[in-house]
């Protein structure tokens, strides 16, 4: 069994016994936490919704990210993802949200946004946004996508307490 599987099941586990609906906001990793958790029987009692959101027209559209807040930060960004968890929350029925937006590479990197840079957004209604960044390398992409799985479901997790 996967690290990201069994994290799965026990943000499953925690979610029933708390009575907690979750939603995704998903860029870099283009649907596969939602997928992860989904995978988990009996996940349809706390998964509400996935967003995906690859574009900077569907953060805006589907999120309600302001545009402003993409063109003076970028789409890979503390405040994109802190958006993109609170745009989760706001259009969903959900009462915890996480979001991730990176650069999965092989390309698209910088000097100040490098590949493997993701930034992830945490949301709990009643409950401050939360914000933080890894950096895993040019690990590949594949790589740097499963990495982002496993730290947005622990992210739930410690949510979740």
């Amino acid at each position: 069994m996967s690290a990201a599987h069994s994290y799965a099941q026990e943000v499953i586990e925690r979610a029933k016994a708390r009575g907690v609906m979750i939603a995704t906001a998903e860029s870099c990793t283009g649907g596969l936490i939602a997928g992860e958790l989904t995978e988990i029987p009996g996940s349809s009692a706390v998964v509400d919704r996935g967003f995906v959101t690859y574009s900077n027209d569907a953060k805006i559209e589907m999120l309600g990210v302001p545009a402003k807040t993409i063109a003076t930060h970028g789409a890979v960004s503390a405040e994109t993802a802190r958006a993109m968890a609170e745009g989760a929350l706001a259009r969903s029925q959900a009462d915890l949200t996480v979001s991730v937006t990176g650069i999965a590479g092989p390309g698209g990197g910088s000097a100040d946004k490098p590949v493997g840079l993701v930034w992830f957004g945490c949301a709990h209604t009643g409950k401050p946004t939360q914000t933080l960044s890894r950096r895993y390398g040019d690990v590949g992409r594949d790589r740097v996508r499963a990495l982002t799985v496993e730290e947005a479901l622990q992210l739930l997790l410690h949510s979740l307490g």
